[in-house]
């Protein structure tokens, strides 16, 4: 058996009196597929940044692929980090957010390329063979020369998943990727995500694609008031919830 990749024991953050997260306990198996789900302001993408660091938790620990976020033990001693090292963890953790975030100077091969180049030290030759590839493998590849304001914003986002897998993560966080989006354009980027599904990729998905985390979800989590209300299989939280408060969400979103 593999060893989990995500394990988030306890974990807690405040913004001034506000309890933003209460105590969440999760884990995220190797390959797996965990979405998060639940109303605005339930804690999900604050949860998300904590993963990576984006956020200091207040409390609780995270460890990724068995190391823990944002600390390194040296023998009895646990020691917090300096930023330049939490950039170094997180340079394994993948990470797309509801807004795409390109370089519009740049065109989608060079905004692929260019974390490779200037922060893995990859040359320009290597780095633009596989953004290409990347891109393909997105559905892309007619687009490599493109700048951002000739995309649609599909097409964009889906950029911008090429662009966090050019670091070869072993981890892939997604912030409501589709969240502002057309409802037209939802379905290209959802085929792209299901296509690092079925890749093995582990990835904990913040959304409110009820259809997709029924169809792609190892785990569904539905979190409301910083805690963890719900969390099992999905076709058993989504189609026969056992908490009443996340029957009456689903009631509203479907």
């Amino acid at each position: 058996m593999t060893a989990p990749m995500v394990v988030a024991e306890g974990v807690r953050k405040r913004f001034g009196r506000h309890e933003v997260l209460r105590g969440i306990d999760l884990t995220v198996d190797t390959g797996q597929v965990c979405c998060l789900l639940g109303p605005s302001g339930s804690g999900k993408s604050t949860f998300l940044r904590c993963v990576n660091r984006l956020e200091r938790p207040d409390g609780g620990s995270i460890t990724v692929a068995g190391e823990r976020i944002g600390y390194r033990r040296r023998g009895p001693v646990l020691r917090e980090l300096r930023e330049r090292d939490i950039a170094g963890q997180r340079r394994h953790i993948g990470m797309v957010f509801q807004r795409f975030h390109l370089f519009p100077h740049m065109t989608a091969v060079e905004n692929v390329m260019e974390a490779p180049v200037r922060v893995a030290g990859e040359t320009k030759a290597t780095a633009r063979e596989r953004a290409h590839a990347l891109l393909d493998r997105v559905g892309l590849a007619g687009h490599a020369g493109k700048y951002p304001a000739q995309l649609s914003g599909g097409q964009q986002q889906r950029v911008a998943i090429a662009r966090a897998l050019a670091m070869r993560p072993q981890l892939m966080l997604f912030d409501e990727p589709t969240s502002a989006l057309d409802p037209e354009l939802v379905g290209e980027v959802l085929d792209a995500m299901r296509g690092l599904a079925a890749d093995g990729m582990t990835m904990i998905v913040v959304t409110h694609e009820i259809g997709f985390a029924r169809e792609v979800g190892d785990t569904a989590v539905f979190m409301d008031g910083g805690v963890v209300v719900e969390a099992g299989d999905p076709r058993e939280v989504l189609t026969r919830p056992a908490e009443t408060r996340t029957r009456e969400f689903l009631g509203k979103v479907r």
